[in-house]
């Protein structure tokens, strides 16, 4: 012990130079190094080039992922600095590739306004790319260096000479495999979510994306990106699933207290809010300031409005701001100079500033608008009057639907087979689809961990319900009873009764459907028990192959010809196709689908980067308009595996 103490000197200390420490530590830098994380690399280069087209240097920038998944992002924007940068000796991109928290972003010099993590952004892919290969043209020349695990390989080059007026910025790199452990492989999809969002944010820019892993003699597939309406056009795209209450979108711009505002918004005849925020391109999930200034001047223009032009009585209550925003899809998004984020991951906006403006400009300019807008200041107060009718109504529903506590099993929905321990921890719930399959699962079940809520048939579909009604169908309200948690506003996640929620439903096209309803029903009311990976579904076998008296069973087609393969294919084979989990016997159900020694549970994910367009994809496939949904369908049939109809 005493030798311990004496070992722990000033040497023992170690001092991590340069790009050590990204590689050392690289979660501090990109959040994960799962496919998150790598994903992470690609839009901190494009942020880069981001902040030439804000500055207003870039309108192109393209975003190439290469045969060997190897990245290449090219902009046609100034270039980066190549003379030397005094206080380092080192040229402009050097000094961008290999020093931490350097970069045009600080003192306000290089831009005004930037994304990007904290200025850390090229340092750091390059600090976790097995090698890095950037290329400058400007001033007439092509210039370029090679780095490679951040080390640099040769002082920049010149390389040959440029076409006359020719400039811009060229980055090719390969994720280290070493760091990303579990996938270097780009999700082409993920990329695609994320540079429609910033093509929509940047008014004009337009992004390519390419993706050459194709096979032999095929073309890339490629997409553009390119909106001229900016973020006008993103509620256009959000609401092309819904029916909009009217033929406007709405779109107001200013600049206050040094804050640039950008704010758009429509109404459709749904019942969710779909409100989202950014701040300098960067997503705000958790909001912040400029979400409180528009729902301020949301709330007080309607209601000042409202009793000014007697759409409601001067005795009435007043509108609250959630009456007023349902069925509102809106994009907020603010370019500030210094912006002060709360949390590292750059969630929440705390600048005080930015209150003020989005205040200011949304109330100027919104009430401005009904003025000249009457019927369309009639169309929102009408519908928000209905809401605020629904929400004294689903208050009353409500209140029947709280618990007492969570120990106190009274009020308990009475179809539900509660599991003896009482610690949440070691807890799972089964939502078993239909009464036979419910009965089996009781008896199949380990009662002192396993808890089984059978449904009666297909839940509401909350799509296209109130909450009023939502509280009133007992298939839903059984469930909200069960969790624990509260729904919406009342969420309380430290209540939820059971860490696992397990959605078992059959293996045909009614399960699937009746899984989607209730992910629809948990993504819209109780979307953390999802973020915090709390919901799985159930995957029972498909098949039941028999042999001279030994049993196997198959998850899918796959599976079943790998086991025919081994066992042989012969007259003796016995293959049973299940059409539902009522044809099983309690212990083939065990067994198959709820031991959790050998069970197959999928994990339902959210990646909250790519809130918008799972947003779209539900209103898509739970809407009322057809005609996206079959395009959806037609689009993505060919990914359909073991359908059964």
């Amino acid at each position: 012990m005493a030798d311990e103490v004496q070992q722990y000197g000033a040497d023992q200390i170690q001092i991590l130079e340069g790009l050590e420490a990204v590689r050392k530590r690289p979660g501090m830098y990109i959040g994960t190094t799962a496919s998150r994380g790598l994903h992470h690399l690609v839009y901190e280069i494009v942020d880069n080039s981001v902040d030439e087209a804000l500055a207003g240097f870039c309108d192109h920038i393209e975003v190439d992922i290469n045969a060997d998944n190897t990245i290449t992002v090219t902009d046609n924007g100034r270039g980066i600095p190549v003379d030397v940068n005094h206080k380092s000796g080192l040229t402009g991109v050097e000094v961008v590739f290999t020093i931490l928290h350097a970069g045009g972003k600080f003192g306000g010099g290089g831009y005004k306004v930037s994304g990007g993590l904290h200025g850390v952004g090229a340092s750091v892919v390059n600090a976790l790319s097995e090698w890095l290969e950037v290329q400058v043209t400007r001033n007439g020349k092509v210039y370029k260096q090679r780095y490679e695990r951040g080390k640099v390989c040769y002082p920049l080059k010149e390389v040959g000479t440029a076409e006359a007026g020719a400039s811009g910025t060229k980055v090719y790199f390969k994720p280290d495999a070493l760091i990303f452990k579990e996938t270097t492989v780009f999700e082409y999809d993920v990329l695609k979510q994320r540079l429609r969002e910033m093509a929509f944010l940047t008014k004009g820019l337009k992004i390519t994306l390419r993706d050459f892993r194709v096979e032999e003699g095929e073309e890339p597939v490629e997409q553009h990106f390119h909106y001229e309406g900016g973020i006008k056009e993103f509620v256009q795209y959000l609401n092309k699933s819904k029916t909009s209450l009217y033929d406007d979108i709405m779109y107001f711009e200013g600049d206050k207290n040094g804050v640039h505002v950008e704010v758009s918004f429509q109404h459709n005849d749904a019942f969710n809010e779909s409100t989202y925020t950014f701040v300098n391109n960067i997503n705000t999930p958790e909001g912040g300031t400029h979400l409180e200034g528009f729902r301020m001047a949301l709330t007080k223009t309607f209601n000042d409005y409202a009793k000014e032009n007697k759409l409601v009585k001067e005795s009435d209550d007043n509108l609250t701001g959630e009456d007023i925003r349902e069925g509102l899809t809106a994009i907020i998004s603010v370019k500030i100079e210094n912006p002060q984020f709360e949390g590292q991951t750059k969630q929440k906006l705390g600048n005080t500033e930015a209150r003020g403006a989005v205040l200011s400009v949304v109330s100027e300019q919104l009430t401005y608008y009904l003025e000249q807008n009457p019927a369309v200041a009639k169309t929102i107060i009408e519908k928000a009057v209905l809401a605020q009718r629904a929400r004294d109504a689903a208050r009353k529903a409500r209140d029947l639907t709280r618990r007492k506590s969570v120990l106190d099993g009274l009020g308990l929905p009475g179809k539900l087979a509660d599991c003896s321990d009482k610690d949440p921890k070691n807890c799972e719930i089964f939502i078993v689809e239909g009464d036979s399959a419910g009965g089996s699962a009781k008896t199949a079940r380990s009662r002192a961990t396993q808890a089984i809520l059978p449904l009666r048939g297909k839940i509401l579909n909350v799509e296209k319900a109130r909450l009023d009604r939502i509280y009133s169908n007992a298939e839903i309200k059984a469930m909200i009873t069960a969790f624990g948690t509260g729904i919406h506003d009342d969420f309380d996640i430290s209540k939820l009764r059971y860490d696992k929620i397990i959605i078992m439903t059959d293996a045909d096209v009614d399960g699937a459907h009746i899984a989607t309803l209730m992910l629809t029903f948990l993504y819209r009311f109780m979307p953390e028990l999802i973020k915090q990976g709390h919901v799985y579904l159930a995957q029972p076998p498909l098949y039941k192959l028999e042999k001279n008296r030994q049993v196997w069973y198959a998850y899918s087609d796959d599976e079943l010809n790998r086991i025919l393969q081994d066992v042989g294919r012969d007259q003796n084979n016995k293959i049973q196709r299940y059409k539902g989990l009522g044809e099983m016997d309690p212990e083939q159900l065990w067994e198959t689908t709820m031991d959790p020694e050998r069970r197959i549970l999928l994990r339902v994910n959210m990646n909250e980067e790519a809130e918008s367009d799972i947003d779209v994809t539900f209103t898509t496939l739970m809407g009322d308009k057809v005609e996206p949904r079959r395009e959806f369908i037609e689009k993505n049939a060919k990914f359909v595996k073991n359908l059964d109809i």
